[in-house]
């Protein structure tokens, strides 16, 4: 007869040490199973989709992505997965900030021994329990996913765009698509910026596919190849289709085979967030088209109030509803004398959300390769990313009932 479940423990520590001296504090206790080691975070994410433990015992301290952020991602990804996190700052703030991030438990370090097996036993029990109650939903989920196939939605075309460069289209783009990531919303970020787009850039993710490697089989797509060529961003579990990987490229792709993909990917992703150029080439323009919704990008100066306000000239021109726009301003700053109201008054449209001036942030997190809404959830900056995605999402659902009225009344 096969005995109890063993819990099964990845460990997670730089020094070699400290994993050691885990691993001998656990190695007999008959319920508990090491079943691999890691040294940084970004390997402990690629352990846990490889082993899927039930239990990760994390550092908090870690020279390329800290525990906390690590458990978030593993936890958006793998939620029965339970964390116990180390630290040697034994503070109240840390274990907040543990708790927010979630991770089951918090302990100091070096922790003795019982408390550390307690712990462990304690968040083995609710992964099992976390895992149960998925395998007796799974089959439910799986014959409302097979039973809605046929009905399911088409994904949702976020355009980012700004007229004038240099505003910031790229640093909102990558954090917003990071922000409507999730298990249940599945995200792709497309860099449209064909010549000089720096989306890989910003995920650490560059010198691997690109779209290049889909738009010449635009007419024959199908999971797989999409699936091939897509560059999965693993802390966040975002799929990336990164520009050309030399400016000339760009010539070779046509706004038809740029269409294609975009409406195939419809069919595979709920929200599809398109970073653009500046200048309106017609793959721009035939994404514009298409956009569930626009967010137009300003800063506080005369030149770029200037064409924002011109392109919505062109916009209006062109048949561009401008309740699928979204106009955000970018870099505000609260010392400058022209305020956002001004800005919406003279443009005759709204200001729906306003990002703050941070530069050294957002800097720094562009260089790291960490966008600021991963590296920190709470900051304001990420907190303003949250406001345009609620906006996103409040466009959608006033078109999805404005949609639903014009059917019914199709019907009399």
């Amino acid at each position: 007869m096969a005995g109890p479940e063993k819990i099964r423990v990845l460990i997670v520590d730089d020094i070699q040490e400290t994993r050691e001296n885990i691993r001998r504090m656990l190695q007999f206790d008959p319920t508990i199973e090491i079943i691999a080691e890691a040294r940084t975070g970004k390997e402990a994410i690629d352990l846990t989709h490889q082993k899927l433990p039930d239990v990760v015992v994390m550092d908090i301290n870690m020279p390329d992505m800290d525990g906390l952020v690590a458990t978030e991602a593993i936890r958006r990804r793998l939620p029965y997965i339970q964390i116990i996190i180390l630290s040697v700052q034994n503070d109240i703030r840390y274990m907040r900030r543990a708790m927010l991030a979630g991770a089951r438990d918090f302990l100091s370090k070096p922790p003795m021994i019982d408390e550390l097996t307690n712990a462990i036993r304690q968040a083995g029990k609710v992964a099992f329990e976390e895992k149960r109650k998925a395998q007796v939903n799974l089959a439910t989920m799986e014959a409302a996913s097979s039973s809605a196939a046929g009905h399911r939605s088409l994904g949702k075309i976020i355009v980012v765009y700004s007229p004038k460069g240099g505003t910031g289209c790229t640093t909102i783009a990558v954090n917003v698509a990071l922000g409507l990531q999730t298990e249940t919303t599945p995200t792709v970020l497309i860099d449209a910026s064909l010549q000089f787009g720096d989306v890989a850039v910003f995920l650490n993710e560059q010198g691997r596919n690109s779209i290049m490697d889909l738009t010449p089989r635009a007419d024959e797509l199908d999971p797989d190849i999409i699936e091939e060529v897509m560059i999965n961003h693993k802390s966040s579990d975002l799929d990336v289709l990164a520009a050309p990987p030399r400016p000339e490229y760009a010539d070779s792709i046509s706004s038809d085979q740029f269409s294609k993909v975009l409406s195939y990917l419809q069919r595979m992703y709920s929200y599809i967030v398109v970073d653009t150029a500046s200048y309106l080439t017609d793959i721009v323009q035939s994404s514009l088209d298409i956009a569930s919704v626009i967010i137009l990008v300003a800063t506080q100066d005369i030149p770029s109030i200037k064409n924002a306000n011109l392109f919505l000239g062109l916009s209006d021109a062109s048949g561009i509803n401008r309740k699928r726009v979204l106009f955000v301003i970018n870099r505000f700053d609260k010392r400058v004398s022209i305020t956002a109201e001004r800005i919406g008054e003279s443009l005759r449209q709204p200001v729906d959300a306003i990002i703050p001036f941070e530069d050294r942030v957002v800097t720094t997190s562009i260089n790291r390769g960490t966008p600021f809404i991963i590296e920190n959830k709470t900051s304001i900056l990420s907190k303003s990313i949250y406001t345009v995605i609620d906006k996103i999402n409040e466009k959608i659902a006033e078109q999805h009932e404005e949609d639903s009225v014009v059917q019914a009344s199709s019907r009399y």
